[in-house]
């Protein structure tokens, strides 16, 4: 078997999890990261994908450390409703340069999957109405299509809604 591409690959293959690995090209003067991704992977393919299926991955601050919430690109995140989720009295984005160092992923490229340590995660409740959802597979310009169940399972998730 050949070495995975990405750590969140990797992650998928030990999972034994079905996946299907979606690419586009990354501009690099992009810095709209999301919106890129929706743009060009909404119009890829036959089925067709909605932007609302495209899920960004945002790392946060909370008083007990960093954390992660997964919500479609398209949506705004409610700080106060993932502060909620992780029953604690606030959350902060986080530092951009702290989310690298923990996740082991470049901005623009950060996953839910295979981060040098698993931090706290929600996703948002979006997600369950969707047999696939897609979020980074770990590089600017690759997404991961993955079931949702399969995503909350991997990265030990709760559930909310967490969108503004």
């Amino acid at each position: 078997m050949s070495r995975a591409a990405t750590r969140a690959i990797a992650a998928l293959i030990a999972a034994q999890v079905p996946y299907e690995v979606l690419r586009y090209h990354h501009q690099p003067d992009q810095r709209a990261f999301g919106a890129e991704a929706v743009e060009q992977l909404a119009a890829q393919g036959p089925d067709g994908v909605r932007p609302e299926q495209i899920f960004t991955t945002l790392v946060v601050a909370i008083p007990r450390g960093l954390a992660v919430a997964v919500l479609p690109v398209p949506a705004k995140l409610s700080l106060k409703a993932v502060a909620a989720a992780f029953g604690v009295p606030k959350a902060a984005m986080a530092d951009p340069a702290a989310a690298q160092r923990a996740t082991g992923y470049v901005l623009g490229g950060i996953s839910p999957l295979g981060q040098r340590k698993a931090l706290p995660t929600v996703v948002d409740t979006s997600a369950l109405g969707y047999d696939r959802v897609l979020c980074s597979a770990g590089q600017r310009g690759w997404d991961v299509a993955v079931a949702p169940a399969d995503l909350i399972r991997l990265t030990s998730a709760i559930t909310a809604d967490i969108q503004a």
